[in-house]
C-alpha cells in the first residue's frame, strides 16, 4: 500500500512541477499495477485468515 501511495505522490509532484507526460503515463502504470498487488494481496490475506 506504501507503494501505491509514494508512486501516486510522485505522480502529483510530477504534474505540479509541469514534468515530462510519457514520466506521468509510466507513473500511472504502476500505480495502477501496484493497487492490482496490493488488493490481491489484501484479499490473500482476507482468505488466509478464514
Amino acid at each position: 500500500m506504501g507503494g501505491v501511495v509514494l508512486v501516486l505522490l510522485m505522480g502529483f509532484v510530477n504534474m505540479f512541477r509541469g514534468g515530462s507526460p510519457n514520466r506521468s503515463q509510466n507513473l500511472m502504470r504502476w500505480r495502477v499495477g501496484l493497487q492490482f498487488l496490493t488488493i490481491v494481496l489484501v484479499l490473500l490475506a482476507i482468505w488466509a485468515r478464514g
